[in-house]
């Protein structure tokens, strides 16, 4: 399978670090809105503009696209998916149903396959959260983000006139979690489970009261939270906030037998010390899946719900019934 990198921030490079551990895989290319001349790739693959990749077609099986939730992938990922089999992690969860219509549509029309916001939450979680719920119907569930960095979040206030740099760190509250492994089925707002805190570095002289602002009350991102903006140095984020870790929690309590007797918990978990890497590993295994079921006829827009997990390894079914069953 060929693929190639649309985009070479964090998600992109951590997508070219995955390739290398896939041997089925081949990476041809990047592609960047930014002059190619000024990017070296760390393994050496070719780095293209991205107004040419309809040069590049029949160099490419799957496009996996890196670009951030709240302006790029709602523009790109419909507009690639009309000459490319493609794959994003749009992490917007209150706008996925609209761009799912507008790729399916985009896809359809090229007789492309899509697979959109896969990565671990949007993706593995999700995957999680329905696979609970099915096996305990009756019951709740809960998920839980951090502590770590969100690559969706950070973006989104980065895209803030003023501001150069941001992270947003995602910190889960303790008694929450505690409440929700103890089978009661607490009832817990979203304001109750998380707060969120950024760290800003802002342009000199710009309105830090209207960025602060503009970050606690942005709708889907941080108005339902609890939310504190800390204005740093340049310095200081490259000394104290260059990584990007992350991690969470999904817990199900559900209840079995005739009288409801029994309590059942279902908990899965991640500690991830690289977001954007362990993104990235999710977006290559299930490229593998696109490409599979394109050759198998199938186009428009998925989510990783309508995948078959066999379809995501390398490994023959033959290989998976023997090692893995």
């Amino acid at each position: 399978m060929k693929t190639a990198i649309y985009g070479y921030g964090n998600l992109g490079k951590g997508v070219e670090a995955a390739c290398l551990q896939n041997p089925d895989i081949e990476l041809t290319g990047v592609f960047t809105r930014r002059n190619p001349e000024s990017i070296t790739t760390r393994t050496g693959v070719p780095v293209y503009a991205a107004s040419d990749i309809a040069a590049h077609a029949a160099d490419i099986d799957v496009l996996i696209i890196c670009g951030g939730s709240a302006t790029d992938l709602p523009e790109m990922t419909p507009a690639l998916a009309k000459s490319f089999c493609v794959v994003d992690s749009f992490d917007h969860h209150a706008k996925i149903p609209e761009h799912f219509a507008n790729v399916d549509a985009a896809a359809k029309e090229g007789g492309n396959l899509a697979l959109i916001s896969c990565g671990w939450d949007p993706g593995l979680f999700s995957l999680n959260r329905l696979l609970a719920s099915s096996v305990l119907p009756e019951g709740k569930d809960y998920t839980f983000w951090g502590r770590g960095v969100s690559q969706g979040h950070s973006d989104a206030v980065r895209r803030i006139e003023g501001v150069l740099d941001a992270r947003q760190y995602t910190i889960p509250v303790e008694e929450a979690m505690e409440a929700a492994r103890s089978g009661k089925n607490a009832e817990l707002s979203t304001r109750q489970k998380h707060t969120r805190y950024c760290y800003v570095v802002a342009e000199e002289g710009a309105d830090r009261e209207r960025i602060t602002r503009e970050i606690v009350t942005m709708p889907d991102y941080f108005a339902d939270y609890d939310t504190t903006v800390e204005f740093i140095s340049m310095e200081e984020m490259q000394a104290n906030h260059s990584g990007l870790p992350h991690g969470g929690v999904v817990i199900r309590n559900g209840c079995t037998g005739i009288e409801r007797e029994h309590r059942e918990v279902i908990e899965f978990s991640l500690t991830l010390d690289s977001n954007p890497e362990f993104t990235s590993s999710v977006l290559v295994a299930y490229a593998r899946a696109v490409y599979r079921m394109h050759q198998r006829g199938r186009c428009g827009c998925l989510t990783i719900f309508d995948v078959a997990p066999a379809d995501i390894s390398p490994m023959t079914p033959e290989e998976i019934r023997r090692t893995m069953l």
